[in-house]
């Protein structure tokens, strides 16, 4: 690649504007969901009885018989077809963490040699497709190559472009589930119906706890010609080597600063496509990187909130590139600088509008609450492991432990309130509840502690999985992830917490003991039991890991051995009670992350031995030869004393060019080897451990030199875009 098509792409990125779109005239509460098939258009294209028939599927999870299909299939036809749809997919999420659609127009053989546009209830509910090709960690063999997608009917379907999306789960046809949306719904459901069970002890009238998401999606824009000349940018979606900027993220002058303008065009253009598509995007800001970015929603449901994180983030993709940029979502897509991750707001609340996490006016409330608030802990507690196990990959084990992310550890930050709220309950008589008046002014009847002002809840961005007034906040999720692989782990977790909790204080009051002292009796204990999850200190610190260590927790940090927590025991037992997995599942769902794991490092070792043998190399080397050639021009012209004076910084530049180089070149030979040694081990999870020992680190040691020597080559000469230009130029 040539020096020069580097300035040239920077020229052009300097001169680019914001791209003109169109901007609806209508107030955005007139456009929201305009694409789609709410149970507004429901009313107007369904008969009252196909209506009512959907309305009981989605509120009460019924059966949707055939000929209603029918009914709703021709009612959502003939609503696409005004909008000039004429084909439609099953669209789902296959566990290659993006999402996978086949187009099937709406048209058969009318019988007199034209056609009709039909969609029968048929299509809309089940179709067939090859899963041949779609990762299955070994539970069918190739010869089992049908695989069935079924529609999410608590997903409402939406239209992009010319098709109709029918948002589908992913089954093999011996009926495991080859997808993230089986699973997921299957531990909303467990979770809410503990919950439910819970809530009974102090609400009978409670039908259905609902589990709440809501996301924040971090994001890198790059301008889209630096970005072509950036292969590791291109294929792996970080940058493989380049020495930091000069300035970066030091001044803090990006965080919540003036949006630049073809950045808040990007923006503007994204939010109105999103909410079209009813995704209720709410807040957009700078981020503390240069060129990172946050889009965030009002929370929705679990489920829902997936569904709209994953069709947001290939919206990102498309209207990015309209406006000039690539968006970037791999989790640390520049070193030095904070990575990008999604937190994910998560918490439980009524079908009568109570939220579960948050304190109440009465006792009762607060002792619900302080019930929900410990369970959650103690479902933390017990499957911290499996937790980081969820949050891991490739990608986001670049971005943890560093650089305002979380750590490797997963720990509950709960602030000075809530912890002396269950110090004094673990150490209070049975009779005495809390009093919590509200969010901003709390009246406890605790002596000990005096009335408090302000919400007081977690500013320590080092906790993984922080409690922030009315939710958790589980902060270790990756940019770039499917939420619902943590939500997995996290709904079933609450769910076997609560269901255990449940039956303690069930056989407490069976032998006799009043409710409200069962409760207590319970939660006092799994305030003892669930300690060592909560951390309030330095998430960074040398010493927590030591005291991590100490109290049990998971620290393990190596990829492909956390992946081992989903095959423990108590995962096993955990996920077959709440009918989420069965252990062959988890057993390939774990042989496609281990897979995963190692095709991600070998493609970056690739593109990176590309890049140091066929573009940084020759560089060096020619302009170590002009070095050279200006020492031997200097011999000539002065006295031998004076030359050697006059050329000793070039001398040593030339000396330090050859060393980083012979270190570049024996160590790629290096890396080679190791990926060839590593490729003949059989086993999925022994290959992982060996790119993870012996061939991902090599890749930051030869990292260390190429960066070197991009301070001393001439500028002029080197051939890819640093990081000042890709990071300050929008």
């Amino acid at each position: 690649m040539s020096s020069s098509l580097r300035f040239e792409v920077v020229g052009e990125a300097f001169k680019k504007k914001a791209v003109a779109f169109n901007k609806p005239e209508e107030r955005p509460s007139e456009f929201f969901a305009k694409y789609v098939f709410t149970r507004q258009k429901m009313y107007k294209y369904l008969s009252a009885e196909a209506y009512q028939k959907m309305c009981d599927v989605m509120d009460n999870g019924a059966s949707l018989d055939l000929k209603t299909a029918d009914q709703v299939a021709e009612g959502m036809k003939k609503w696409a077809m005004e909008l000039g749809v004429t084909h439609c997919t099953h669209w789902f999420q296959p566990l290659t963490e993006g999402t996978a659609e086949k187009h099937d127009a709406f048209v058969e053989h009318d019988g007199k040699g034209g056609m009709i546009e039909e969609f029968s209830g048929k299509q809309l509910v089940q179709q067939e497709t090859d899963a041949s090709s779609f990762p299955n960690g070994g539970i069918r063999s190739t010869f089992e190559a049908r695989g069935y997608s079924a529609w999410d009917h608590a997903s409402p379907v939406f239209v992009i472009g010319d098709t109709l999306m029918i948002p589908t789960v992913f089954i093999s046809y011996t009926g495991e589930s080859l997808d993230y949306k089986a699973p997921l719904k299957k531990a909303i459901h467990a979770v809410s119906k503990a919950a439910t069970d819970v809530c009974h002890y102090f609400d009978p009238e409670v039908k259905k706890v609902i589990v709440n998401l809501g996301w924040e999606q971090e994001y890198f824009l790059v301008d889209e010609g630096l970005y072509a000349t950036r292969p590791d940018l291109l294929m792996t979606g970080r940058t493989l080597l380049g020495h930091d900027s000069a300035k970066n993220q030091q001044m803090d002058d990006h965080y919540f600063g003036s949006i630049p303008s073809r950045v808040a065009a990007f923006m503007s253009d994204l939010e109105i496509q999103a909410l079209e598509l009813g995704i209720p995007c709410k807040t957009r800001h700078n981020e503390v990187a240069p060129n990172q970015f946050e889009l965030a929603p009002i929370y929705e449901e679990c489920n829902l909130a997936i569904d709209h994180n994953m069709l947001i983030m290939s919206l990102m993709k498309e209207v990015a590139r309209k406006h000039g940029f690539r968006c970037l979502l791999h989790e640390k897509p520049f070193a030095g600088i904070n990575g990008s991750g999604k937190h994910n707001n998560w918490s439980l609340a009524t079908d009568n509008g109570v939220l579960l996490h948050g304190p109440g006016k009465t006792p009762q409330d607060n002792l619900r609450f302080v019930t929900f608030i410990v369970e959650t802990l103690m479902a933390v507690y017990k499957h911290n492991g499996l937790l980081k196990a969820s949050i891991m990959s490739a990608t986001n084990a670049h971005r943890l432990g560093g650089h305002e992310a979380p750590p490797v550890i997963v720990s509950s930050f709960l602030g000075d309130q809530l912890t002396e709220i269950l110090s004094h309950l673990e150490n209070a008589s049975d009779d005495e509840l809390i009093t919590i008046a509200g969010k901003h002014e709390m009246k406890l009847d605790i002596p000990e502690i005096p009335e408090l002002l302000i919400d007081n809840t977690d500013r320590n961005r080092t906790s993984s999985f922080a409690f922030t007034g009315n939710r958790f906040e589980f902060r270790a999720v990756g940019s770039e992830a499917n939420c619902a692989s943590a939500m997995i782990a996290l709904n079933s977790a609450v769910a076997e917490a609560l269901i255990n909790f449940k039956e303690r204080v069930d056989a407490l009051i069976a032998g006799g003991m009043e409710k409200t002292k069962a409760i207590l009796k319970i939660v006092r204990e799994d305030i003892k039991t669930c300690k060592p999850i909560h951390f309030d200190g330095n998430g960074y610190s040398d010493e927590w890991k030591e005291e991590a260590a100490r109290r049990g927790l998971d620290v393990e940090s190596s990829c492909p051995l956390v992946f081992d927590r989903y095959l423990d025991q108590s995962s096993v037992d955990m996920f077959a009670k709440a009918h989420v997995f069965t252990r062959s599942e988890l057993e390939a769902r774990n042989e496609i992350k281990w897979e995963t794991y190692t095709k991600k490092v070998q493609i970056e070792a690739r593109i990176f031995g590309d890049l140091c043998m066929n573009h940084i190399i020759p560089v060096a080397t020619r302009y170590q030869s002009t070095l050279i050639d200006n020492v031997h021009k200097m011999q000539q012209i002065f006295p031998a004393e004076e030359a050697a004076r006059l050329s000793a910084k070039n001398v040593e530049l030339i000396r330090n060019i050859a060393a980083h180089s012979s270190f570049i070149t024996e160590n790629v030979e290096k890396l080679i080897e190791a990926r060839k040694v590593a490729n003949q081990i059989e086993s999925e999870r022994e290959k992982a451990i060996a790119y993870h020992d012996t061939v991902a680190p090599k890749l930051e040691e030869i990292r260390y030199h190429v960066d070197k020597l991009e301070l001393i080559v001439d500028d002029e000469l080197w051939p890819l875009p640093k990081y000042r230009e890709l990071l300050f130029i929008r």
